[in-house]
C-alpha cells in the first residue's frame, strides 16, 4: 500500500483505494452525490502498525456484508443501502464514497467529527477543541475528587451505519471518539 498514497476527498476525508474495479463495462459509472448505493463495510479500530491512519490491520468494531456478525449467514448476505449526501449517514461516507465504481474497495479514515460524534461546542473537547468534551460527572468510586467526562453524551447513535447487536454497540461506544478506519466495497449503484 505504500506505493498508493492517501487521497483527500472534497470534505477533507482521507482515503486510499485498496482495490479498483476493472475499467469499462458495467463498472464504468462512478457513484456521485444523490445516488442510492449499496455497500459492504468494516469499521476498524486502528492497528498498532497503522503509520498513516489508513494502512495495516485493524480490529473489527462492527461490519455489514462480510459475514462477520451473528445476523449474517455468509459474506455478501447483507448490504448497507444509503443515499450519498443523506444527513443521517456519517459525513465520511458522504465525502469519500463518491467517485467509487462498483466492485472497488476503499479505506476511509474517519475522524470523530466526520463519524459518530455529535457536533456542537459541548462535544468539541480535547486538543484544539473549544468545548468541555461532554457533560462532567463526579466519580466517587475511583477517587473522591476525580471528574470524568460522560463521553457517551456526545455519541450520536442516530448516524448510520450503526451496529445492531448490543456487543457491537458497546464496542462502538468505547471507540466513537477515536479515529477509525472504514473499509468500504461498493456493491451497487441504484
Amino acid at each position: 500500500m505504500a506505493s498508493n498514497p492517501p487521497k483527500v476527498a472534497p470534505g477533507g476525508s482521507r482515503y486510499r483505494d485498496v482495490e479498483l474495479s476493472p475499467p469499462g463495462g458495467e463498472n464504468a459509472g462512478a457513484a456521485k452525490s444523490g445516488d442510492a448505493v449499496a455497500v459492504r463495510y468494516k469499521v476498524l479500530k486502528l492497528g498498532k502498525r497503522s503509520y498513516d491512519g489508513l494502512s495495516g490491520e485493524g480490529t473489527v468494531v462492527f461490519s455489514r456484508g462480510y459475514g462477520l456478525e451473528d445476523d449474517e449467514a455468509k459474506a455478501g448476505d447483507k448490504t448497507f443501502d444509503f443515499t450519498i449526501g443523506s444527513p443521517s449517514v456519517i459525513e465520511a461516507f458522504n465525502d469519500a464514497v463518491p467517485g467509487m465504481t462498483v466492485g472497488s474497495t476503499r479505506r476511509i479514515a474517519v475522524l470523530p467529527q466526520m463519524g459518530w460524534r455529535k457536533t456542537g461546542k459541548e462535544c468539541d473537547g480535547g486538543p484544539g477543541g473549544s468545548g468541555a468534551g461532554g457533560e462532567l460527572k463526579t466519580d466517587y468510586v475511583v477517587v473522591p475528587t476525580a471528574t470524568m467526562v460522560a463521553e457517551e453524551a456526545c455519541f450520536d447513535k442516530g448516524k448510520l451505519p450503526f451496529p445492531t447487536a448490543y456487543a457491537q454497540q458497546r464496542r462502538m461506544a468505547q471507540r466513537f471518539d477515536q479515529s477509525l478506519i472504514v473499509e468500504v466495497t461498493l456493491v451497487g449503484i441504484n
